[in-house]
Order: C-alpha cells, then structure tokens, then sequence
C-alpha cells in the first residue's frame, strides 16, 4: 500500500506537469494516487493509520483518504482507503511547499505571454525554466524584444542596447540561447556554432593568429608597414593570400627565426591550436607546409591538419633529421600512439611509430639554425 513518503515523491514527480497545465489552462484535479494491495490479514493497518494521521483531514491541506467499509472474518467490520487523491490547487501546493514560487510562476507566466505569446510552445516544454528565471523575466524579454527586431546585430554583447544590467546577458547566455533558438528564424542563426556569440551574429574576442611575411616583396605588394604581425581569425579569413607558400611551425622561437624565403609567409601554429584554420578556405589553394617537433603529438598535429587540408607537405620530419641530430634525441614524457594515423605517409607513420615504441622526441630547437636555413632554401616548391 502506498504511504505518505511515497505520495509526496509522485506529487514532486508531476509538479512539471501541474506548471504545463496551468501554462495550457487544462485540468489537473483532482490528482489521484494508486492504493496499492493491501495484505490480507490487515497486517497493514498500522500503515493505514500512518497515512491518515498525514492526510487532509487531520492536517488541513494535502491529499483526502476515501475509505471504504468491508467485512472480514477475523477482525469483523474494517475501513480501508478505497481512493487517494488531491482534491484542489492549494492542498497540492501546501503539501510541496510551492505556493510562493507558484504564484511567482503564475506573474512569470501572465507577462511572457503578454508579450510574447508565441513563446507559449517554448513554455509548454520548459516549465521548471520559467521558475528556474523567477523574477528575472522582465529583462529577459527585453533581450528578445531586441534580438527578434536586431536578429544579427554585430556587436560585442556589452554594445548591445538593452536596458539591462551590463553582464545581463554575459550571465544569462544558457537560457536566452534557448529562448532565441525558439524565437528566431533558423536561417539567421549559425545552428553549426556552439557558442553563444557565433551562434546569434555577435562580435567576440577571437583566437589571433600571428604570421611574418618571410619575402620583402610580398611586404611592397601588400602595402605593410610592417612584416610580423598579429590578426583576428575573421581578419585573417579576409586576406585571401592563396598565391603564397605557407610554412606553419609550432614553436615560436623557430617561427621567430625563419630565414626569408621567396613568396612565403609563416604561421606561428602553436600546437593543436592549428585547428582554427579549418575554416580558412583559401588555404585550400595554398602551398602549405607544416615544420613540428618529432613526437607523437607533432604528428598527430600534422594529421589534424591534413584533414582539413590534404595537400600539407611536412619538412624537417623525416628519418634523416633523426640521424643527422641522434644526439640530442629525448625522453618523450607524454602519451603513446600505437596506431597508425589515416593522413600521414607510410614514411612519416614508420617515424611515428618509432618514436612512440621508445618514447623519443626530437623537439624543432634541436635543429641546427644553418640547417633550417640551407634545408628551407632547397624546398622545391619555394
């Protein structure tokens, strides 16, 4: 047989469905509960009177007991509930203890609709959403209000022109993204995006990419008063300088010390960060070539970047470089690839795996800067 415990469980259970229907205006009591079997030899009858001590009759509020009369052969004349049930608003709400943030959610509710009532869907399915944001509805609104009329602003969230507080919408980024997704139409939301500033058309502060101009006439042809410089990504994706040879290499000290080469640009890739250039499209007609330490993850690095890029030729990442610097070859402390990987040659996977069974690195500061120099000179594609 069911007990009180068991009662309040199932009526917070439902408290959801009890918000939609005040959201839907249907009935929800009265709200029954199931009795539960009662054992045959009244052994429950100690239960039976701990459930009416709890119930509506003595307490004033919560759930009614309706009994019923039956007879046995043992104890004669018995009652034994035949119904549970909550019969009214205000006994379910005292019972979960909800009746302040019900009427919260009811005011809640009243000015979304108001203004918004095509939010009603998004109600329907977010209930414990309204209560979650009790009170902070009027400038939630407000947020959307301005979105639905300024649907790609363009603007860092802190220029927006919204009569909230400055980290309003900074703080509240979760729920408003739910909202704006609803409110919206599909095409004017960037629905590949997981952040909330690329996803609704806001400027943010983008990843930089550095580069040094490696040939002095790309500086005269490009009008740069300058041949090292830093760029937001978006900035960068203007630039549009197929033409050039593009040498990425991980550390920043050898990216600082490249020597010039005939229409080349370098990029200070630093590490996995490399992955910012998926989205670089004209790079796709580039002749890149990609300089990183010899360990398992500069060639992971390189296989992360041809799969986005296929063409990338790797330079100064072959056996002869291991022989030619034996001696300063390390201890790799990081973690073990055992596997081949898809975008690397047979030679570079051998390396690879070399490598990896020894833990051995040879970091890029290991090469000799005559080296580099002589061996980047003699690239055929340079």
């Amino acid at each position: 047989m069911i007990n009180p415990t068991e009662i309040l469980k199932k009526s917070q259970k439902n408290y959801p469905k009890f918000l939609i229907s005040l959201i839907t205006q249907e009935s929800f009591f009265p709200f029954n509960f199931p009795v539960g079997k009662i054992d045959k030899n009244f052994l429950s009858l100690t239960n039976i009177n701990q459930l009416l001590e709890q119930s509506k009759e003595k307490l004033g509020y919560g759930y009614t007991v309706i009994l019923k009369s039956i007879k046995t052969k043992k104890l004669g004349e018995q009652l034994i509930p035949d119904q549970i049930l909550i019969e009214t608003e205000s006994d379910y709400l005292k019972l979960l203890k909800k009746e302040k943030e019900v009427k919260q959610f009811k005011q809640d509710l009243q000015l979304i609709i108001t203004e918004l009532p095509q939010l009603k869907d998004w109600l329907i399915n977010n209930p414990l959403e309204v209560v979650k944001y009790a009170q902070k509805w009027h400038d939630l609104l407000k947020v959307c209000h301005y979105f639905i009329k300024n649907p790609q602003p363009n603007l860092y969230i802190r220029e927006l022109p919204i009569k909230v507080h400055t980290k309003f919408v900074e703080t509240h980024k979760s729920i408003l993204s739910s909202l704006l997704d609803f409110l919206l139409p599909s095409e004017l939301i960037n629905s590949t995006e997981t952040t909330f500033e690329k996803c609704f058309s806001l400027k943010y502060d983008e990843t930089l990419i550095r580069v040094r101009i490696l040939d002095q006439k790309l500086i005269i042809k490009y009008h740069l008063p300058f041949s090292d410089f830093t760029i937001p990504i978006s900035q960068f994706q203007s630039l549009n300088w197929s033409n050039c040879n593009w040498l990425i290499t991980e550390n920043k000290m050898n990216f600082l010390t490249l020597p010039p080469l005939q229409n080349t640009v370098a990029l200070w890739g630093g590490g996995y960060k490399v992955q910012i250039l998926k989205s670089i499209d004209w790079l796709s007609q580039s002749t890149i070539f990609y300089w990183g330490d010899l360990d398992v993850q500069g060639f992971k690095i390189l296989a992360q970047l041809r799969s986005y890029f296929p063409h990338v030729i790797s330079v100064m990442m072959e056996q002869e470089i291991l022989n030619t610097f034996a001696d300063f070859i390390g201890v790799d402390p990081k973690e073990s690839q055992s596997e081949n990987l898809a975008n690397l040659t047979e030679a570079e996977n051998n390396i690879l795996s070399y490598l990896s069974l020894h833990k051995k690195r040879l970091e890029q500061e290991q090469i000799s800067q005559n080296y580099v120099n002589n061996y980047l000179v003699k690239l055929r594609h340079i």
